[in-house]
């Protein structure tokens, strides 16, 4: 693989060859905005269903595992359904099953109910993740331009629009359940409309657009391995801080900084903001500065952004210093996720978002026992230095892939 971002487009694509792509873009882009919306409509219900089912928060928690658990079972196995299969029948399929899932936690009756269905959601949503991402990798490569960071801007354009949706409608009164069929139905429609917009297996033939060097035999098996485990790494440790800021910084703000009311969101609210501006920016910047520099340099300034939210208790200063590790880590994982696709197509996008969602689940509870055995502030310190770590490792494991 190739890390010079000008190798994705060396030459004008065909006029028809350029429409397909603009189409499979659009369609990628729907179904990453449609995954988001289907998240945030289960999150913002999860109190109604706490209710419903008279359960605490350690039941709650319980049930909540679930989630992980499926995902955790089901990402492994999707890159060998991609190879098998290609990425759009396995997009299709794992999105249909995603929005028939979803259903399912709101008809639950009792804790056991709810932990199955939300087993299913994981085990469903774990495969369309891997699954379209791979198919953003294969527009991407056919297209010869940078696209990764879009498709996840449209994800969390889908969280914001879920959560809003959700606000809303609680609002005026409609169930849950409805609420969850509603998305069911619109996520449904997209997946038949953009159907034959995505790319089909045809495309994902090595030679299709890429340009990027071919793994040598001798590299097929422990030098493979080893560099998926690396970016894996890399992914784990970047999730890590990604997931733990949006369970953290509210608690942060509240206990550390002292604010109160809706202060106590500004802190998150600009983490946010700034991920999402930053991931539509992000594949501008790729394109001028390449992969592993957006990588090791937003991982650098995420860190020092965490580092300067931990020195101050402005609130200000602090929902700064969250803002720029929004800015800073938005293409991590995107990238890495790109990456993994590139040199080693949907396996190693399996392998590497399996062991980057483990950071993701790990960092949050990580954080509360670091701040339990110390302070908050220095438990918030670990994020920090997981990205800093990126920033570090980043050029070394890009200069070993090129090798």
């Amino acid at each position: 693989m190739t890390n010079d971002p000008a190798a994705l487009h060396p030459a004008a694509l065909p006029h028809a060859e350029a429409g397909r792509v603009r189409g499979a873009r659009l369609a990628v882009r729907a179904v990453f905005f449609c995954n988001g919306l289907a998240m945030a409509t289960w999150v913002v219900n999860i109190p109604r269903v706490r209710d419903q089912l008279d359960l605490n928060p350690a039941t709650v928690g319980t049930a909540l595992l679930g989630i992980a658990v499926g995902s955790l079972i089901a990402m492994p196995r999707a890159g060998h359904l991609t190879a098998r299969y290609g990425t759009r029948r396995v997009t299709l399929v794992s999105g249909t099953l995603v929005a028939l899932a979803l259903l399912l936690p709101f008809v639950a009756t009792s804790l056991w109910g709810l932990g199955a269905a939300l087993l299913a959601v994981g085990a469903a949503n774990g495969v369309m993740d891997v699954a379209m991402n791979a198919q953003g990798v294969v527009v991407e490569r056919v297209g010869r331009k940078p696209v990764m960071s879009s498709f996840h801007a449209a994800f969390s354009f889908g969280t914001l629009v879920g959560a809003l949706m959700g606000s809303v409608l609680l609002g005026v009164g409609l169930a849950a359940l409805p609420h969850a069929l509603l998305v069911s139905g619109i996520f449904l429609a997209v997946l038949a409309g953009v159907a034959r917009l995505l790319l089909p297996r045809q495309a994902e033939a090595p030679g299709a657009g890429s340009t990027g060097a071919k793994a040598h035999p001798a590299q097929s098996t422990s030098q493979n391995r080893l560099m998926v485990v690396l970016l894996g790494i890399l992914c784990f440790l970047g999730m890590l801080g990604e997931g733990a800021i949006g369970d953290w910084s509210g608690l942060y703000s509240a206990d550390v900084l002292g604010v109160s009311g809706a202060l106590v969101g500004a802190a998150f609210t600009a983490f946010t903001l700034a991920m999402t501006l930053a991931r539509l920016l992000g594949d501008g910047w790729r394109s001028r500065y390449g992969d592993p520099r957006v990588v090791t340099l937003g991982a650098l300034l995420s860190g020092a952004g965490l580092l300067l939210g931990l020195l101050t208790l402005n609130p200000v200063l602090a929902a700064l210093g969250f803002l720029v590790v929004g800015i800073g880590v938005a293409n991590v994982v995107p990238v890495l996720y790109g990456t993994a696709g590139h040199a080693f197509a949907g396996k190693g996008i399996a392998q590497v978002a399996s062991i980057g969602y483990a950071g993701f689940l790990a960092g949050p509870p990580l954080i509360g026992y670091v701040s339990q055995a110390t302070s908050l502030r220095v438990g918030m310190l670990v994020i920090g230095v997981s990205l800093l770590t990126v920033g570090i490792c980043a050029p070394l494991v890009y200069r070993r892939l090129a090798r």
